[in-house]
C-alpha cells in the first residue's frame, strides 16, 4: 500500500493555531531568480506571510532554518496571495497580498547568505490600495488585452467588482442579483470574468461590458440610473449547475480553445468558454480543493482533486488515473518546480500542514562519482584501433556488408548565382510580352575527395523558368579534382513560377573493393534565383481585388531594406509601400504598416500573391537572423482563402477537360495513320526510312496524369493515416489506379477536411509502428464538418501499392521533389 501514499519530499507545520484557506497558497518565481525555481508563498488569517525554498538533504526531511527565506507579520489577515506583473514600467514579477480592507503589492528580492543560515529574501512595498468595501477574493490577468502587465479585480462581500490598473483604481461595478460572493476567475481568451452566484449558476461577464456599464459608486440605484443613464450590466452567458461551487479555474488547451473547470459540492464540471458543458463527473466523496492543468496527452486535461477523506485523486478528463493518501485534509493544492524537481505537488491544510510530495516510488538520487583522469598510452590505442579495423573489414568481406563510409563527403557541390544579369541575354524562344528578357548565370563547382565514376549533374528550376543546359557529365579518375560548369536561367513563358529555388543534383558511383562498378549515390545542393530575374519595379496600387495580411512579432522593417533596387524612382520616401511588375504582366503591391507589426500584399489576381508573399517572409527571416534575433515569427490570422483557391482549381480542371476532348480526336486519327504505316513498312521491308522509324514515337503519346487526381490521392492518404480520427478510417484502402475525376467536388471536400483537421491540432507525422493507430482528440469537443466519402470507397487493392512505389535516386537521372500542394500550374 506504500505505492498509493503520497511520497513525502519535504514538509513543515506553519505557526501555532493559525488558520488557512484556498487563497493562502501560491507557487511562483517571486524573487525573479535566474534559475527560474518556484518559491512557496503562504499567507495566514493571523497576518503572517512566509516564503519557502525547500532544499531537503534527503527525501522526507523536515524544514530546516535555511528553507525559510522570509517570515513577516503584516498585522492584517491575509485572504489571498498572487504573483504577477503588477507594477508599471517593468515586466518583473511582484507579490500581491489581499487583506480584508487593503490590497498591497510588494517587490521581493533575494540576497545570498554569508553564514550557515542560507539565502534570505527582502520585501519592499511598491504601492497599496485602501478598500472602501470588505474584500472576499481576487483574480488577475491582462484585462482588455493589455500587453506586458497584469490588472487586478477584487470581489467584495457585497458583490462589487473593483478593477485596479496597477497603481491606480479604474472602476467598480455591482453584480446583478447578488446575495453571497462565490469563486472568481478570469479568462484571457474571451476577456471575461467568471463566477458562481448564489443562484447556483455559472455567470460570465465581459470586461468591456463591465468597463462601459453604469458606475457603481453606491450600492442602491439612484433614480437617475433607473431612468436609463449609463449602460446596464448584462451577463454574457449563464449555466445552472444545481449546487454551490467551491472553486473555479480556467485552463487553455492552446491559443484557440480554453475550458472552464468548476468544482461543486458533489460534481466536477468542465465547460467550453461559451458555457456549454464539455463533460462532468459525479464525485462519491466531499471535495475540498482542486487544480486542473494540461496533460501530456494532446487534447486532454489532468485534474488534482483533494477531499475530506485525506485523499488526492488525479483525473484525466473523467477517467481516474491515480489515487494517493495524504496525512491531512488539503484546502489548497499547487504543482511546481522546486530544487530542479519538476511536478512537485504542494498541499496546505487549514491548520497549517504544508507538504511537498510526489507520486509513485522514491527516485534514485545516486550520482556517479567523478572518474579520476589517467595518462593514456597512445601506442597501445593505435594497435588496438588497427586490430578492430581489421576485424570490421574481414566481417564486411565475409558477410557481404557494405563498407563503412567515412565521415567526410565523397563529393562537395557548391552553387553560386551571379548578382548581375548577363551582358548579353541568353533567353531564346521566349513567350513573354516584353522586348528584353534578362538571364542570369549560375556556376556549379564539384570537388571530389575519392575516385568517382559516372558522375552526372542535373539541374532543375520551376517552370516557366528555363535553363540553357540542364545535364552535365564528369569523370573523376583521380582524387581532389575540381570541375566547374556554368549555365544561364531565364523566364520562358508569361506566367509566374511557384518558387525561385533551384536544385542541383549529382548522381555518381563510388567504386569499392567488393564492387568495382561502384555504389550509386546522390548529393544535391539548392540555390535561390534573384527576384529581379522575373520582376521589375512597378507603380504601387491603392486598391486591389485580393489582399492578405501577414502578422509578425517584431517592429516593421523598411521595404527598402528588404527589397533593395525595387523602389520607385519618382519618390524616395516610399519606404512603407512598394510595387512589383512581373514580366508576365501581373502587378503586386506590398505595404508595411507604420504603427502595427503587419505587412499587406495585394493584387488583382489571387494566384499572383504567392511568390511575393513567400519572398517577403524569406527576406524578413534573413533580415532578423542577421540582426541576431532568434524568436522572429510570422503568422496569418485571417481565414484560409479556400474559395479563391477552389476557383483556380475549377478553372484549371476546365482547361484540362477541353484538352482531353482534343486528344480523343487526335487518337482517332492515329488509328488511321497506323494502318497507313503498316502498308508502307510492308513495301520497304528491311530498309525502313527514318521518318517511319519515328512515327511510332509520335503516335504513342500516352496520357500523363494530371494535378487533380494526384493531389486527391495524397490528401486521402493523409486523412487515413496521420490525420485519421479513428481506427475505422485507417482500415480503409485506397484504389491504386488514378483516374480522371468527373468534377472537382471530391477534391475540394478533401482539401477542406485537411485544413479543418490541421486547424484542430492534427500533425503531418506518421508513426513508425503501422499497427498503432493515431487518434486525434479535438479540443473542446468541437463538432466536425461533414466527413468525406472516404468510407464509401470500394476495396479492390491494398493502398500501400500507391505509396510504396518510390525508389531512392540512383545513377540514373533523378527527378526533383515536387509537392502536389504547391499550386496549380497554368
Amino acid at each position: 500500500m506504500s505505492l498509493f501514499k503520497a511520497r513525502d519530499w519535504w514538509s513543515t507545520i506553519l505557526g501555532d493555531k493559525e488558520e488557512f484557506d484556498q487563497g493562502c497558497l501560491c507557487l511562483a518565481n517571486v524573487d525573479n531568480s535566474g534559475n527560474g525555481q518556484d518559491k512557496i508563498i503562504v499567507g495566514s488569517f493571523m497576518g503572517y506571510l512566509r516564503i519557502f525554498s525547500p532544499h531537503p538533504a534527503k527525501t522526507g526531511d523536515g524544514a530546516q532554518a535555511e528553507d525559510l527565506l522570509l517570515e513577516v507579520d503584516l498585522r492584517d489577515p491575509v485572504l489571498q496571495v498572487e504573483v504577477g506583473k503588477f507594477v508599471s514600467g517593468t515586466e518583473m514579477l511582484h507579490l500581491a497580498v489581499l487583506h480584508s480592507r487593503k490590497l498591497c503589492v510588494y517587490s521581493v528580492s533575494g540576497t545570498l547568505g554569508n553564514v550557515e543560515h542560507g539565502n534570505q529574501c527582502q520585501m519592499k512595498l511598491m504601492y497599496e490600495h485602501n478598500l472602501q468595501r470588505t474584500a472576499c477574493n481576487m483574480t488577475y490577468g491582462s484585462f482588455g488585452g493589455v500587453k506586458g502587465r497584469d490588472l487586478i479585480c477584487i470581489q467584495s462581500m457585497d458583490g462589487m467588482l473593483m478593477v485596479f490598473e496597477q497603481e491606480s483604481y479604474a472602476f467598480g461595478r455591482f453584480l446583478p442579483g447578488f446575495l453571497l460572493p462565490g469563486p472568481l476567475a478570469y479568462s484571457s481568451r474571451t476577456d471575461s470574468f467568471l463566477t458562481v452566484s448564489s443562484c447556483q449558476q455559472v455567470e460570465s461577464y465581459k470586461y468591456q461590458v463591465l468597463a462601459f456599464a453604469t458606475d457603481a459608486d453606491k450600492r442602491q440605484e439612484t433614480e437617475q440610473q433607473k431612468l436609463g443613464s449609463g449602460k446596464r450590466l448584462v451577463v454574457d452567458w449563464t449555466l445552472n449547475i444545481g449546487e454551490q461551487a467551491l472553486d473555479i479555474c480556467i485552463v487553455s488547451f492552446n491559443q484557440s480553445a480554453s475550458s472552464v473547470f468548476v468544482l461543486g459540492e458533489r460534481n466536477f464540471f468542465c465547460l467550453k468558454d461559451n458555457g456549454q458543458i464539455r463533460f462532468m463527473k459525479k464525485l462519491d466523496w466531499s471535495p475540498s480543493c482542486f487544480l486542473p492543468y494540461c496533460s501530456v496527452s494532446e487534447g486532454t486535461i489532468n485534474t488534482l482533486i483533494g477531499n475530506h477523506n485525506n485523499m488526492l485523486h488525479i483525473y484525466q478528463d473523467v477517467t481516474l488515473k491515480w489515487a494517493t493518501q495524504l496525512p491531512h485534509i488539503p484546502v489548497a493544492v499547487r504543482v511546481g518546480c522546486l530544487h530542479d524537481l519538476k511536478g512537485v505537488i504542494v498541499t496546505l491544510s487549514d491548520d497549517g500542514h504544508l507538504q511537498c510530495s510526489y507520486l509513485g516510488t522514491d527516485p534514485s538520487l545516486f550520482q556517479a562519482p567523478n572518474v579520476q583522469s589517467r595518462e593514456l598510452n597512445y601506442d597501445e590505442l593505435d594497435v588496438e584501433m588497427k586490430e578492430l579495423q581489421k576485424i570490421i573489414k574481414d566481417v564486411n568481406k565475409s558477410q557481404g556488408v557494405w563498407p563503412m563510409t567515412e565521415r567526410e563527403d565523397d563529393l562537395n557541390v557548391s552553387v553560386v548565382v551571379s548578382p548581375n544579369f548577363d551582358s548579353v541575354s541568353q533567353a531564346t524562344d521566349v513567350e513573354v510580352g516584353t522586348d528584353l528578357v534578362p538571364s542570369v548565370t549560375v556556376k556549379v563547382t564539384l570537388q571530389n575527395r575519392v575516385i568517382l565514376q559516372k558522375a552526372k549533374l542535373s539541374v532543375y528550376v520551376q517552370p516557366p523558368l528555363e535553363l540553357t543546359c540542364d545535364q552535365f557529365t564528369f569523370e573523376f579518375m583521380t582524387p581532389d579534382l575540381t570541375r566547374t560548369v556554368s549555365f544561364s536561367v531565364y523566364l520562358k513563358r508569361s506566367y509566374t513560377p511557384s518558387e525561385l529555388e533551384g536544385n542541383a543534383v549529382v548522381s555518381y558511383s563510388r567504386p569499392t573493393d567488393r564492387n568495382p562498378d561502384g555504389i550509386p549515390r546522390v548529393i544535391q545542393c539548392k540555390f535561390r534565383l534573384p527576384l529581379k530575374l522575373i520582376c521589375l519595379p512597378g507603380q504601387p496600387s491603392k486598391t486591389a481585388s485580393h489582399k492578405i495580411t501577414i502578422d509578425t512579432n517584431k517592429s516593421p522593417v523598411s521595404l527598402l531594406s528588404l527589397f533593395p533596387g525595387f523602389a520607385s524612382q519618382s519618390d524616395d520616401d516610399q519606404v512603407n509601400v512598394m510595387g512589383f511588375h512581373f514580366l508576365g504582366g501581373a502587378r503586386i503591391t506590398v505595404l508595411a504598416s507604420k504603427t502595427s507589426q503587419r505587412y499587406r500584399i495585394q493584387s488583382e489576381q489571387f494566384e499572383d500573391l504567392w511568390l511575393i508573399t513567400n519572398e517577403l517572409i524569406l527576406r524578413l527571416q534573413e533580415y532578423f537572423e542577421k540582426q541576431g534575433v532568434k524568436d522572429f515569427a510570422c503568422s496569418f490570422s485571417g481565414s484560409i482563402p479556400l474559395q479563391e483557391y477552389f476557383e483556380l482549381i475549377d478553372h484549371h480542371f476546365e482547361l484540362r477537360i477541353n484538352g482531353e476532348k482534343l486528344e480523343e480526336l487526335l487518337s482517332e486519327r492515329a488509328v488511321q495513320f497506323r494502318a497507313i504505316q503498316r502498308r508502307l513498312l510492308a513495301r520497304f521491308k528491311d530498309k525502313t526510312p527514318a521518318p517511319l522509324q519515328h512515327l511510332d514515337t509520335l503516335l504513342d503519346g500516352t496520357y500523363k496524369q494530371g494535378w487533380e487526381e494526384t493531389v486527391d490521392a495524397a490528401i486521402s492518404h493523409l486523412l487515413k493515416t496521420c490525420l485519421s480520427k479513428s481506427s475505422k478510417e485507417q482500415a480503409l484502402n485506397l484504389n491504386s489506379q488514378l483516374n480522371i475525376p468527373k468534377d472537382t467536388s471530391q477534391l475540394k471536400k478533401h482539401i477542406t477536411l485537411l485544413c479543418d483537421r490541421l486547424s484542430k491540432g492534427g500533425r503531418l507525422c506518421l508513426s513508425t509502428d503501422a499497427a498503432a493507430p493515431q487518434t486525434m482528440v479535438m479540443p473542446g469537443g468541437c463538432t466536425t464538418i461533414p466527413e468525406s466519402d472516404l468510407e464509401e470507397r470500394s476495396v479492390e487493392q491494398d493502398s500501400t501499392e500507391l505509396f510504396t512505389n518510390h525508389r531512392h535516386l540512383t545513377a540514373e537521372t533523378p527527378r526533383p521533389e515536387v509537392s502536389p500542394l504547391q499550386g496549380v500550374s497554368e
